[in-house]
């Protein structure tokens, strides 16, 4: 495509070469009275260098009857760009006016305002269809060491104003121990994280945190389970079992 593009660029540089040494024989053909009033005339006459077809000529008669207090005007013809540009603008209106107010082939700008709340709607609604919070995931622990430092590091940004830096629990509930407000499977923790807690002060990290960043944060909350740090906070919650934590990991990862 590169070649192409380069290989046209040569012949018009080369045709145009070729015509400004025709110049000569180029203004012979253009001071031919029948060619000069056509439109390919008054092409030709504007890459010689001549604007007369553009802008119009200059005309010294003065119109009788248009004297006024020794002012004087001039009949000059309009330049033939301003003429045209004027036609162009009445084309344009009439087309206009037909496209969208006679045939309604074309929206109006209420019509499109209606259109584009329809399609956010739309998308909103779809959007809300696959953030279902009552949709159940089935992510699993991640276990890299990359993951688990993330998640270390956006718990030390985002949690551990709450639940302390060692998740020993502030504010919010004690991390560390075997007992959960929301569930301690891997799941559960992301659905906290992610939707969080109405008037509990959890707040919800959709859409300021990935879902690999929640997972990450979840993960790592895992990890903590059994370190009994200093100064936690009593359990609050329902002790997990394997039984009622339908099998999956808790506190052995």
């Amino acid at each position: 495509m590169g070649g192409l593009t380069v290989l046209i660029v040569f012949i018009l540089l080369l045709l145009f070469a070729l015509l400004w040494q025709m110049r000569p024989l180029l203004w012979k053909i253009y001071e031919i009275e029948t060619i000069r009033e056509q439109w390919y005339g008054r092409a030709l006459g504007l890459f010689l260098g001549d604007t007369v077809g553009l802008t119009g000529k200059y005309q010294e008669d003065v119109m009788a009857g248009h004297d006024y207090d020794g002012i004087t005007e001039y009949d000059n013809d309009l330049p033939p760009w301003w003429k045209y540009g004027f036609y162009l603008t009445i084309v344009f209106g009439v087309a206009y006016f037909i496209h969208f107010h006679v045939t309604d082939s074309g929206k109006l700008s209420e019509a499109e305002y209606q259109n584009e709340m329809a399609e956010a709607a739309l998308m909103a609604a779809k959007m809300g269809a696959n953030d279902d919070p009552n949709k159940p995931t089935d992510y699993k622990v991640l276990t890299a060491a990359t993951d688990i430092e993330t998640g270390k590091s956006l718990f030390a940004q985002n949690c551990a104003a709450c639940h302390g830096q060692s998740a020993e629990g502030k504010v919010g509930p004690n991390l560390t121990d075997e007992y959960w407000l929301h569930g301690g499977e891997v799941n559960k923790v992301y659905h906290t994280v992610k939707y969080g807690v109405q008037g509990k002060g959890m707040v919800a990290w959709k859409g300021k945190l990935s879902s690999k960043q929640m997972l990450q944060v979840s993960s790592y909350i895992l990890t903590l389970q059994g370190s009994k740090p200093a100064n936690a906070k009593a359990p609050q919650g329902e002790k997990e079992t394997a039984s009622n934590a339908a099998g999956k990991p808790v506190a052995q990862l």
